[in-house]
């Protein structure tokens, strides 16, 4: 299943050295700046590494943001804010629209902006991990809870921290409703796609394949829908991934139904949903030529490529075939005009985001630590001089090398 998803390029972020040169008063504080320094450049390395596993993300993310609470969250747990929270500028890009960054002189910025790039790891992780030979069934459970690790992350930002910013987000910018919306979606619309291949694998009931495709077509004519309304420079290369695979999994669904309405002897109406599954599998086609020649952020899925793709359209035409034959010799049903209304509903594999929570605060942090964090001490700015903008580099990502494709069986 190599490339068989659409990625979108890691946040770009600023270097923070976290100086706090006469603000922290003490040792223990010097030390707090120098770890928060440490843990952050770690964790920038780690989303990078190919070798990177959940083990040693989920380590590095709670060294750095038990830390990076102790500017946020107070000391007896209260509501009110800390008095490091605006102590540090932060800058960030963004997914969608490119290399232009933009800043927020907020502690809680930095957090949702990071944990956005965790939740991104995981989605990137999962894709590299589907993209082997011959992927074991213990790693197709990863890639499955990898997907439900980053709704969750993406969901706990938007509903908990994205909220409490004092800068409203622009529009088009990844912490924007919207964009959180289409990527939590996403995120359960492919865990599903690794229940799809299960349960096709194991031969599972037609009706419940067929019920859950439509649930995926209709994840992913969602995000579609969400992602409308931007700015169509930025997300048309992402909705002609999200229309491709909602005609792809349309046309599973209705393949799929086909196959129930025959076993119910109603050859007629399967013949005419096995023409509504051509019909979008024929739609899927033109759609991922599209996709490819569409200009976007983004690493470029090539499904149409994918046994996996070719495999529903043999499908397809076989069971047609099938049906058309046992009607022109059993049955003798007229076909329907109209193609068959889905009314279907999964009752079991569809996909809930894995609740997630920022680890507790570091330790390290106490009274005294905190009261050692002087602003009164803090250098005043030399307005004469013209201050030096941090650069943002844009992330180099490894590449993805093409492997065999087995068509997502799991071993």
């Amino acid at each position: 299943m190599t490339h068989w998803f659409h990625r979108n390029p890691l946040k770009a972020t600023a270097p923070v050295s976290f100086n706090f040169y006469g603000v922290a008063s003490t040792p223990a504080a010097s030390k707090i700046c120098s770890d928060l320094r440490t843990t952050r450049a770690r964790l920038l390395d780690l989303f990078t590494d190919p070798t990177c596993n959940h083990e040693m993300m989920k380590n590095a993310t709670d060294s750095y943001f038990s830390l990076l609470l102790g500017f946020i969250n107070s000391l007896d747990g209260g509501t009110q804010d800390t008095k490091l929270r605006y102590i540090q500028n932060f800058k960030w890009t963004d997914t969608l629209q490119g290399n232009i960054p933009s800043a927020q002189q907020d502690a809680v910025f930095e957090l949702v902006s990071m944990g956005f790039n965790v939740a991104l790891w995981y989605t990137k992780f999962s894709s590299r991990l589907a993209g082997k030979e011959d992927i074991t069934e213990e790693e197709a459970k990863e890639v499955h809870r990898s997907l439900k690790v980053a709704a969750g992350i993406f969901k706990h930002l938007k509903e908990n921290h994205i909220p409490k910013l004092i800068t409203a987000i622009e529009k088009g910018r990844d912490l924007e409703s919207r964009v959180i919306d289409a990527y939590i979606i996403q995120c359960q619309a492919e865990a599903q796609e690794v229940t799809i291949a299960r349960a096709i694998e194991l031969k599972h009931n037609p009706s419940l394949i067929a019920a859950l495709a439509y649930e995926t077509a209709n994840y992913y004519q969602t995000v579609d829908h969400t992602l409308s309304s931007l700015d169509p420079v930025c997300i048309a290369k992402l909705r002609k991934y999200t229309q491709l695979k909602m005609c792809f999994y349309m046309a599973y669904s209705f393949c799929y139904h086909g196959q129930t309405l025959l076993s119910s002897d109603k050859c007629g109406e399967a013949i005419r949903s096995l023409q509504e599954a051509q019909k979008f599998y024929g739609k899927a086609e033109t759609l991922c030529k599209e996709y490819g020649q569409t200009k976007g952020p983004g690493t470029t899925a090539k499904p149409s490529g994918h046994v996996f793709f070719i495999k529903l359209g043999s499908l397809v035409k076989n069971t047609l075939a099938k049906c058309e034959r046992e009607n022109g010799f059993i049955y003798f049903q007229k076909v329907p005009p109209e193609a068959p209304e889905l009314v279907l509903k999964a009752n079991y594999g569809l996909v809930e985001p894995v609740p997630f929570e920022f680890p507790a605060l570091s330790p390290v942090w106490t009274e005294e630590t905190h009261a050692a964090f002087d602003l009164t001490k803090r250098p005043k700015e030399d307005s004469a001089k013209p201050k030096k903008e941090e650069e943002v580099k844009p992330v180099k990502e490894p590449d993805i090398k093409s492997q065999k494709d087995s068509g997502c069986q799991i071993s």
